[in-house]
């Protein structure tokens, strides 16, 4: 059974940086995906990043390209995302989840889409002031 647990999550000044991390194990099968998500108030959830295991392709929304990295360290079953130039509009809290049956060549937008992906965090907050 896949376990996600996020953390990094806090306040921070517009122009600052963050980094949150997954720790994500259990997993006995391969192809998949794991991607950040996040949700503001009031607003639907919706992909922010995405990485692939097949060979670690990784994919970024438009609104955070150029500022948002992610990576993983296998060898700690831990996923990052290194926000930089943050904005107020990337306030909400922030997922990490596993799709399953990702294999090279996925894009978007099934990389992105909240409903191909089955295991979830319990999200960290992340909320960026003026």
């Amino acid at each position: 059974e896949v376990q996600i647990a996020e953390t990094g999550g806090s306040l921070v000044q517009a122009g600052g940086s963050l980094r949150l991390s997954c720790s994500a194990s259990g997993f006995t099968f391969d192809n998949y995906a794991i991607g950040w998500f996040r949700q503001a108030p009031g607003k639907e959830r919706e992909g922010v990043a995405t990485i692939l295991s097949s060979d670690d392709t990784t994919f970024y929304r438009d609104p955070v390209k150029g500022r948002f990295t992610i990576s993983r360290d296998i060898a700690k079953d831990t996923i990052y995302l290194q926000m930089n130039s943050l904005k107020p509009e990337d306030t909400g809290v922030y997922y990490c989840a596993v799709g399953r049956g990702f294999y090279s060549g996925a894009i978007p937008p099934d990389v992105f889409l909240p409903r191909k992906f089955g295991t979830w965090g319990q999200g960290t907050q992340v909320t960026v002031s003026q």
